[in-house]
C-alpha cells in the first residue's frame, strides 16, 4: 500500500483542467469527494486544447490517442463510458512511414496486416522477425503496465517484485536500438520501431529498452482519433465531471495558496478564495513547485525532454500520398538526436510527423480545405535557442521547413496555406513550461518511476501533483494514469462506481451551455 496523505480529504481543489486534472477530478469524484476544478483558460484541455482560426478547428497539443481503454477508465470510476461520450475512430493505417530513399512503409495494428505489410516492404525474413518482435512488445507490456507504470512509488524500494527479474529477463534495461535490432535487420524498420524514444526525450541508442512499451501503444494497441479532434476528449471529461457532481470554474487564475502549518487551507484565483482539505496541482513542475513554495531537492539538476516546433497549416489543397499521421524521416539519423539532446543545434535533416486530421474529420476544416499539422522536434531552450532568440529565427525556420516539404514532395505548400499558427519553444515557454518543451522531465533512468519527481512534495501534506513533469510521465496515457494515481493518493485507492442515472444529451447541453 503505498502513501496516502494524512487528515480530511473530503474536498478537494483540482488546478488545472487538463488530461491529468479532469481525470484526477473523475477518480475523487467516483470516491466520494467534493471537487472543484479551478482553470486558467476558458476551456479544459490543457496542453490538449482547441485554437479556432478562420474555420479551422486546431488541436493545440497531442494528435495521437492510444490505449482507449485507459482514457475510459477516469470515466468508468464515475459509472460513465468514454466512448458513449466520444466516437473513437480506429486509424488504417495508424502511420505511413516516409523514407529519404522513396520507400513508404504502412503501420498497421492488427498483426496479420503488419507482418504482410514488413514482407511486401523487406521480405519473408523480417515478416518473421516482426511476429517475434510483436511477442516481446506483448510480453513487456503486460510486465509493466500494472507495476512500474500504474503505480505509485514512495521510494525506489517499490521496484523490490518480481516484476522486476521479468522485465530484466526480457532485456528491459538493456538499449533500445540493440534490442529491437535482435528483431530487425532492416533499418528503416528499425526507425518505426524506436522513434517512439523521442516522446520520451530519450534518443533510441541511449534509451532503455523497456521504453519500447510506447511503440507497443502505438503498433499494437492500436492509434484512434476522436471525431471532432483530440480536444473532444478533455471536453468529454469535463463533461462527465460536471454531471457527476464537480463545480468547474474557468478563467480563473490561481495566484497563491494559503496555508497553516504543513497543510494547503485554501486556493486564491484572481477572483476568488476557495478553502480546501486537499489540492492536486497539474500546472508544469515549476509553476507547481512555485504556488507551494518549496521544491523537492535533487542530486542532479533536471534534464528537459527536446522541444517541437509546431506549424498549423490550413491550406486549400492536400496531398494524396499522406495518411492521417505520415512520418518523413530524413536520411540522417543518430545525428539528428545528437543535434537534439547534446549539441542544441537545430536538426539539419529533419524527421517529421505531419498529421492531415482531416483525413478522417473533414469537418475540422471550412468545406473544400484541409488541416495539416507539421511536428518538427527542436532543441529544448537549456541547450538550444533561447526563447528570446526564436523571435528572429522563427520567419527564417518557417520558410526553410515548407521548403523541406515541398522537396519531399508536398509541391506547392506555401502557396496554398490560407491561414496557419506557428507555436516555437518560445511559444511553450510563455506558457510556463520548464526549458520552452511541452515534454517536461526526459525520461532517463535517473527521471523514471522511482526516481522521477514524485507526485508527493515534502513539507506539505495534503497536496498531490499530477501531470506529465511527475509519475508515470510524458503521453495521454500516462498523462492520464498520472490523474488516477495522484487521486489514489488521496483516496486510498481506486475503485469503479456503479453506473449512475445518465443524463439526457439535452440536458447535458443546457449545463455545459
Amino acid at each position: 500500500m503505498s502513501r496516502t496523505l494524512p487528515g480530511r480529504t473530503d474536498h478537494v481543489v483540482v488546478v488545472g483542467a487538463g488530461l491529468a486534472g479532469l481525470s484526477a477530478a473523475l477518480h475523487l469524484l467516483g470516491a466520494g469527494r467534493r471537487v472543484t476544478v479551478v482553470e486558467r483558460d476558458a476551456l479544459p484541455g490543457g496542453r490538449a486544447g482547441r485554437m479556432d482560426l478562420g474555420g479551422y478547428r486546431i488541436d493545440t497539443g497531442p494528435t495521437v490517442l492510444t490505449m482507449p481503454d485507459l482514457a475510459d477508465e477516469p470515466f468508468a470510476a464515475v459509472g460513465d463510458s468514454l466512448r458513449e461520450r466520444v466516437e473513437l475512430i480506429a486509424l488504417h493505417p495508424a502511420y505511413r512511414a516516409r523514407f529519404a530513399d522513396g520507400s513508404t512503409f504502412d503501420v498497421h495494428t492488427d498483426a496479420d496486416a503488419m507482418a504482410a505489410e514488413v514482407e511486401r516492404f523487406a521480405g519473408a525474413r523480417e515478416a518473421a522477425g516482426y511476429r517475434r518482435l510483436r511477442d516481446w512488445l506483448e510480453r513487456l507490456h503486460r510486465v509493466q503496465m500494472r507495476r512500474f507504470i500504474d503505480a505509485n512509488f514512495d521510494s525506489p524500494l517499490g521496484l523490490l517484485h518480481p516484476d522486476l527479474a521479468r522485465l530484466a529477463a526480457l532485456g528491459g534495461f538493456g538499449r533500445l536500438d540493440a534490442r529491437i535490432g535482435r528483431f530487425l535487420r532492416d533499418e528503416r524498420l528499425r526507425r518505426v520501431f524506436s522513434f517512439q524514444a523521442l516522446y520520451a526525450g530519450v534518443p533510441p541508442a541511449r534509451a532503455r529498452a523497456a521504453y519500447a512499451v510506447i511503440a507497443y501503444m502505438d503498433t499494437v494497441a492500436g492509434v484512434y482519433f476522436p471525431r471532432g479532434g483530440m480536444h473532444a476528449l478533455p471536453r468529454a471529461m469535463a463533461d462527465a465531471a460536471r454531471d457527476a457532481g464537480a463545480d468547474l470554474r474557468f478563467g480563473q487564475e490561481v495566484i497563491r495558496l494559503e496555508r497553516s502549518g504543513d497543510r494547503v487551507t485554501a486556493v486564491v484565483t484572481d477572483r476568488e478564495r476557495i478553502p480546501c482539505d486537499a489540492v492536486v496541482l497539474t500546472p508544469d513542475l515549476p509553476l507547481a513547485y512555485a504556488l507551494l513554495g518549496r521544491a523537492p531537492r535533487r542530486p542532479l539538476r533536471l534534464r528537459h525532454s527536446p522541444s517541437a516546433v509546431v506549424l498549423h497549416a490550413g491550406t486549400d489543397r492536400t496531398w494524396p500520398q499522406l495518411a492521417h499521421h505520415t512520418l518523413s524521416f530524413g536520411a540522417a539519423w543518430s545525428g539528428t538526436f545528437r543535434e537534439l539532446t547534446r549539441t542544441g543545434r537545430l536538426m539539419s535533416d529533419p524527421s517529421l510527423l505531419i498529421t492531415r486530421p482531416t483525413a478522417t474529420d473533414p469537418s475540422l476544416a471550412p468545406p473544400g480545405r484541409h488541416l495539416h499539422y507539421i511536428l518538427a522536434p527542436c532543441p529544448n531552450t537549456d541547450i538550444g535557442p533561447a526563447a528570446a532568440a526564436w523571435t528572429d529565427l522563427a520567419p527564417r525556420y518557417r520558410a526553410g521547413l515548407l521548403r523541406e516539404l515541398e522537396r519531399r514532395g508536398l509541391d506547392g505548400i506555401a502557396a496554398a496555406i490560407e491561414t496557419e499558427c506557428l507555436v516555437t519553444p518560445a511559444t511553450w515557454h510563455a506558457l510556463g513550461h520548464a526549458a520552452g518543451t511541452p515534454f517536461s522531465a526526459a525520461h532517463t533512468f535517473a527521471q523514471t518511476g522511482p526516481f522521477r519527481p514524485r507526485n508527493l512534495v515534502r513539507g506539505t501534506a495534503n497536496a498531490v501533483l499530477a501531470g506529465c513533469g511527475t509519475t508515470p510521465g510524458v503521453g495521454v496515457p500516462t498523462v492520464l494514469l498520472s490523474g488516477k494515481l495522484a487521486a489514489a493518493r488521496i483516496t486510498g485507492g481506486t475503485r469503479r462506481a456503479p453506473a449512475r442515472p445518465r443524463t439526457s444529451p439535452e440536458h447535458r447541453q443546457e449545463a455545459s451551455a
